[in-house]
């Protein structure tokens, strides 16, 4: 039976390495002032650690010059050699703080259009106060762009609609949202605080592509309520159906939360479909090929934290 044995380090001379960090700054200076200033420290300390360094090493490692200090032909030969130690060492650090401290790292974050514009200024906004360590990558684009972004773990976490109760494994629900008959300022049809599903028949509508989640879900309750529900005009741009929603006399539907802005400055308004509701919901996924790091975690978190907030401004229902 092999008997384990445990690695043996005789360490001695680079045991210290602030001793090895002083040396690198004073050999990319040259000068033992400029280094003293640039490490906080003082002349006559960096003289000491440079003198006890050339006795361990029984070697010059500095030549003095009238402009200052250069490293000897001993210290060149070791100084890539210390600064790759150094740079190891210092990564080292890096990834014991990220694992045991705060979260440090990129998080790709991929979400829709309608919910992106909404949500990802909140989350930049509470990551460079709570997390700065965080930095956030965000891919936008039409549902089936970020199912295959999800699938192919270019994203981290996606943000998506669901339209059925029964979400994917490692899916979590965040809110449950209206979908909401939208039309141009002092549109009659979307005056009113609600309208039936059944009103949308024959409108003039931007919507959406086909395939899209949407508007598959829409064709599928029109078939069953025995309406027309053809657009005039397919665009899968957020901005394009709000703006010729609001110029050209247009329909679309969307989440108010997609309007929210519009809705409040009077440029558009917003009606509920009822009889029956016509819902979706907000699902946060995660890449089943990437371990939820504590970056990643901390965005999920907020995420979830900032669904809330965005619940009590009437946005949305949290489940």
């Amino acid at each position: 039976m092999h008997k384990p044995k445990a690695s043996d380090f005789a360490l001695d001379i680079t045991s210290d390495l602030q001793k090895w960090r002083s040396f690198v700054a004073i050999g990319e200076l040259g000068s033992l002032t400029r280094a003293a200033l640039f490490l906080d420290s003082s002349q006559s300390f960096l003289s000491r650690q440079v003198n006890a360094l050339e006795r361990e090493c029984g070697a010059r490692l500095f030549n003095r010059t009238g402009r200052g200090v250069e490293l000897s032909e001993v210290g060149q030969r070791l100084f890539p050699q210390v600064k790759l130690l150094l740079e190891q060492a210092q990564a080292l650090e890096h990834d014991i703080r990220a694992d045991l401290r705060e979260p440090v790292g990129t998080v790709t974050l991929g979400s829709l259009p309608s919910i992106g514009t909404i949500l990802i200024g909140r989350l930049f906004t509470a990551l460079r106060t709570e997390y700065p360590g965080v930095n956030l990558k965000v891919l936008e684009g039409s549902s089936g762009q970020v199912e295959e972004w999800l699938t192919d773990a270019r994203v981290d976490i996606a943000i998506l609609y669901r339209y059925t109760p029964t979400l994917p494994e490692q899916e979590e629900a965040l809110a449950t949202v209206d979908s909401y008959l939208i039309g141009a300022k002092g549109d009659r049809l979307t005056s009113a605080g609600s309208v039936p599903f059944a009103s949308l028949d024959g409108l003039p509508f931007i919507l959406p592509g086909v395939p899209n989640g949407l508007r598959t879900a829409l064709d599928a309750g029109a078939r069953h309520a025995r309406i027309a529900l053809t657009p005039v005009i397919e665009a899968d741009s957020l901005p394009l159906q709000k703006q010729l929603t609001a110029q050209d006399g247009l329909y679309t539907v969307l989440p108010l939360h997609a309007v929210w802005q519009e809705v409040q400055e009077g440029k558009l308004q917003a009606a509920r479909i009822v009889d029956p509701h016509f819902q979706r919901t907000v699902a946060m996924a995660f890449s089943k090929a990437k371990g939820p790091s504590r970056a990643v975690t901390a965005v999920s978190t907020l995420v979830v934290r900032i669904v809330g907030e965005m619940a009590r401004q009437g946005m949305w229902l949290v489940n």
